[in-house]
């Protein structure tokens, strides 16, 4: 298309033909072209939100659902710092993200005007890159920059400014075709070297999940590792990789891993690491692996060549794509017989996952437990943000394909509800659930309203101790039975959840929970259980008390 356009005409059209089929966003008077635009766009569904931190979150999870770019529009400064929480998550999490922020236009850059702020100076160490689109006859040559940057190499979040002249200002300019992805190849010597490796190898063990991981990358290796007799461990909050209910899955790293699983990570000999870049939380602040692991070998295969032997000297460094490099090893000749640590590791995550009640008023463990005899671990997606909460749903949940985890792995807190928002509408033929503590949740809660808006399907867990209780066990365990700014005051959860137009009831016990769990799920729509528990049971594993003892 080259006839006169204006510059919001334009943006909307080159992110149309690039794929963007959904904008989550807060409105401003800096982008009203933009939204002019989109009223008359309806390939584009707006989902108007309610903080532009929960507009940051759910472009976040659709980017992680989807492969493609979540896009976002926000306003200038309160919008953009709100917003720049979702840029950060999107950037740990190696998911690819667009951010478009409103700014003041052309003529009064640099005068510190009206929320105005240097986007490119606050974003430059955040996203993945951060343009200024000052001309539209140049929109589609940057969006289609933009858009290849966010998902190649380490996918992540690129952030636009859009000076507010510049988008009502008309321009003719041709519209840029639909990108593909790149291909990736592989060199063949490095390929057989690595099958050379691991066939050798005496206690191999897979790491996986990360950047451009998906669902077709889990089944192709799982299926390398199933056949080969390799135990797999997912990165931290990458339970998803593989389907648990592989024989090859042996749980999960981050805080709180098996103790067995940890144990045979220091045994192995050989490490086979695809897509994950072996971050803080994975190895425990670099010491479970540490980044020059002597006496072990290290794989590492990652789609950026930058990731590579940045941190980690790698004794095989391979840059390739996820789903090319395991439909490689899954094409591989194995080994007549697997090894036998493959099932060995298998049975001991399952008894790791298998709940042991405990003698508290609302156990959490058992609660999980009821989840899974109602729902699949394949057809529900399991959203949280950060806390202690969410270890009980790491350590007892059993995750499906890629795609049914959606937590940040850098801990932002008020993640949960709105990425639930965000699965509810991509996927509606999923049960997208929100688990979120107390604390996590009033960050974010008020996205409950556009849950409702939106019509969305998903079911709310709140897990509600009266304070924030991560924080509670650090200070327990620096500074013992010394508690300072951590307690909280709490509404009536239920109360305000039906306040918004959804179901709620509150549980209090145990023997509560299945029951309420059954009326939960016999509703379509918003639906809220406020569980009620005791601080003193701070993890799954321990207890204030324990904490003090020590």
């Amino acid at each position: 298309m080259t006839e006169s356009r204006t510059g919001g005409r334009i943006l909307v059209d080159a992110l149309a033909l690039q794929g963007c089929d959904r904008i989550f966003h807060v409105p401003g008077e800096s982008f009203l072209a933009v939204l002019d635009a989109l009223h008359d766009t309806p390939a584009i569904d707006l989902v108007t939100c309610r903080q532009e931190g929960g507009v940051g979150f759910m472009a976040c999870a659709d980017g992680v659902l989807t492969g493609r770019p979540g896009v976002a529009f926000v306003t200038r400064g309160p919008g953009a710092t709100n917003a720049s929480i979702g840029v950060h998550v999107a950037r740990q999490d190696s998911v690819p993200m667009l951010l478009f922020i409103g700014d003041v236009d052309r003529g009064t850059r640099d005068r510190e005007g009206f929320q105005e702020v240097d986007f490119l100076a606050m974003f430059a160490p955040l996203a993945k890159l951060v343009l200024r689109i000052d001309d539209p006859a140049r929109i589609p040559e940057y969006v289609a920059r933009a858009w290849r940057t966010a998902t190649s190499g380490r996918p992540g979040p690129v952030v636009i400014a859009l000076p507010e002249d510049m988008l009502c200002e008309r321009a003719e300019v041709a519209d840029r075709p639909p990108l593909v992805p790149l291909a990736t190849t592989l060199d063949p010597a490095d390929f057989t070297d690595l099958l050379d490796r691991i066939a050798g190898a005496e206690r191999p063990v897979a790491i996986v999940g990360g950047a451009g991981w998906d669902k077709a990358t889990g089944a192709a290796f799982s299926a390398f590792a199933e056949r080969w007799g390799i135990p797999v461990a997912g990165a931290f909050r990458r339970q998803d990789a593989i389907a648990n209910d592989s024989s090859a899955w042996a749980g999960n790293l981050g805080y709180g891993p098996s103790p067995k699983l940890v144990q045979r990570i220091k045994a192995a000999d050989l490490l086979l690491v695809i897509g994950a870049r072996l971050g803080e939380a994975t190895t425990d602040g670099y010491t479970l692996v540490t980044p020059d692991h002597p006496g072990q070998t290290l794989i590492h295969v990652h789609p950026d060549p930058a990731e590579l032997d940045r941190v980690y000297r790698a004794d095989l460094a391979i840059a390739a794509d996820p789903y090319a490099f395991a439909a490689m090893l899954a094409r591989a000749e194995p080994p007549v017989e697997p090894r036998p640590a493959m099932a060995e590791a298998h049975g001991e995550w399952l008894a790791w996952s298998t709940p042991v009640p405990r003698d508290v008023t609302l156990d959490l463990g058992p609660c999980v437990a009821a989840m899974r005899e109602r729902l699949s671990g394949h057809d529900t997606i399991i959203c949280n943000g950060a806390g202690n909460f969410s270890g009980w749903w790491h350590r007892y949940w059993h995750y499906g394909w890629s795609g049914t985890q959606l937590a940040p792995t850098c801990g932002a807190m008020g993640y949960g509800t709105p990425a639930a928002v965000a699965a509810a509408l991509r996927c509606p033929d999923k049960l997208a659930v929100a688990i979120a503590g107390d604390g996590d949740f009033l960050m974010n809660g008020q996205e409950l309203a556009t849950a409702i808006r939106t019509q969305a399907n998903l079911l709310v867990l709140l897990v509600n101790n009266g304070g924030y209780g991560t924080i509670r066990m650090h200070q327990e365990r620096e500074y013992p039975a010394r508690v300072s700014g951590t307690a909280l005051t709490n509404p009536d959860f239920a109360a305000l959840a039906r306040a918004y137009g959804a179901w709620a009831e509150t549980v209090e016990t145990t023997e509560q929970f299945a029951p309420a769990l059954d009326r939960a799920l016999a509703r379509d729509g918003v639906r809220l259980l406020h569980l009620r528990t005791d601080m003193n049971v701070i993890t799954h594993g321990t207890t204030i008390a324990a904490i003090r003892a020590r």
